[in-house]
């Protein structure tokens, strides 16, 4: 039996670890309380709510329906609007402890308006001073005289992993405020640039551009196969059913917008448009090589190498492969991770034949439908939107656990 304070160290152990594994839903946060429904609604339809959601480290500054009436009485474009309320996300945790006890009382943080890359020069910096009183003020970088932002209260704390405050005013930055042209979301233009022509056509013949377009709202990451990969693998596009054909398309496609910085941190297993209401996974795992993002069927490993468009809520990019989804074809490794040869086999192979075919000189894997992988992944963690992979986190947990209590 271990002893009582084993037991409490292990107790505060797995309690530590599994909470920084409990994600955020800012959504969900603000809707708790009605007077923040605009402001809310404004994070939901920028889409800036999901990139909240993504990070595991970030404070929202939050303002009431009051404050949000003049903003939005301005009639700036969504794309403006979604520039301003970056500048209400910074990408450090402030709780209400560590606003009152900023060093020297000033400290100047990143916002999402920085982070982006749409924010000229220092302009998406905000600067938090203590000022006398106990009140805490918030300053845009680019507008020195604002002086009426001052934290409010806190709404809700995860201890530095998010904090939703609220402050009293909308910062204002001309800099954030400046018109700006609205992305071109036409996604049946966009396919149709240099590089995508003929998977566009593939999309169009089949019908499978429907479910892509209407996932642009919510947000969708195309992987367009160049036009050389696909008349390259043409003759055994043919050889697939209408439905195989449909659910191979729909394979290229990731029913969330993803940066390409978002594909670097988010590492791991990536449901597609092919996943919803199939028997089957069809996903894909997302990995780094250096600076390299490759996604990796089982069946073969595509190098994303371009960039046709990155505008929320629309990221489309060219890979060097069709992505051949382990549901439809028979794949296991591809060379250049060769499967290690069985222990014990000493009998050599038997010469060929002149005329006779040997696995060697095999045609790639073909179609196969009817093959279960059901069991193929039983230890792997899905990634679907910025999810966290735990298992790792639970088997660092258990270990730890035992080392206590034995």
């Amino acid at each position: 039996m271990p002893t009582p304070p084993a037991t409490s160290l292990a107790f505060l152990l797995l309690l530590s670890i599994s909470t920084t594994i409990t994600a955020h839903n800012i959504t969900k946060i603000l809707a708790s309380d009605s007077s923040f429904s605009t402001f809310n609604h404004y994070l939901t339809i920028t889409h800036l709510a999901n990139e909240i959601n993504r990070r595991q480290t970030i404070t929202v500054c939050a303002v009431d329906n009051a404050a949000m009436s003049s903003l939005v009485a301005k009639g700036y474009s969504l794309q403006t609007m979604k520039n301003i309320l970056s500048l209400h996300i910074f990408a450090d945790y402030f709780g209400s402890k560590k606003l009152h006890q900023v060093t020297k009382g000033s400290t100047t943080t990143a916002t999402l308006y920085q982070a982006t890359g749409e924010a000229p020069g220092t302009t998406g910096y905000v600067h938090i001073t203590d000022v006398k009183g106990g009140k805490v003020r918030f300053t845009p970088e680019d507008n020195p005289s604002q002086t009426d932002a001052v934290y409010v209260k806190s709404i809700k704390e995860m201890a530095y992993n998010i904090s939703v405050i609220q402050i009293s005013s909308v910062l204002q930055s001309p800099e954030a405020e400046a018109p700006t042209a609205a992305p071109d979301l036409n996604l049946t233009s966009l396919l149709q640039r240099e590089g995508c022509q003929s998977f566009y056509d593939l999309l169009t013949t089949s019908g499978a551009i429907g479910t892509f377009l209407s996932s642009v709202e919510s947000g969708v990451t195309v992987f367009c196969p160049r036009d050389d990969a696909i008349s390259a693998f043409a003759p055994k596009y043919k050889n697939l059913t209408a439905s195989e054909k449909t659910s191979l398309l729909l394979y290229h496609g990731i029913p969330l917008y993803n940066s390409l910085g978002i594909l670097r941190s988010s590492n791991g297993l990536m449901n597609t448009l092919a996943t919803e209401g199939a028997k089957k996974k069809y996903d894909f795992t997302v990995q780094n090589d250096g600076n390299d993002v490759k996604l990796k069927t089982k069946v073969v490993t595509a190098t994303i190498d371009g960039t046709v468009v990155d505008a929320e809520p629309i990221a489309i990019y060219t890979v060097d492969k069709v992505l051949l989804p382990r549901e439809l074809f028979k794949g296991t490794v591809e060379a250049d991770e060769p499967a290690p040869a069985p222990k014990g086999t000493k009998k050599k192979k038997k010469a060929a034949k002149k005329g006779d075919s040997t696995e060697d000189d095999a045609e790639a894997p073909g179609p196969g439908s009817d093959d279960d992988y059901s069991d193929d992944d039983a230890a792997d963690q899905t990634v679907s939107g910025g999810g966290r992979l735990v298992a790792p986190v639970v088997v660092m947990v258990f270990s730890l656990l035992w080392l206590v209590l034995v």
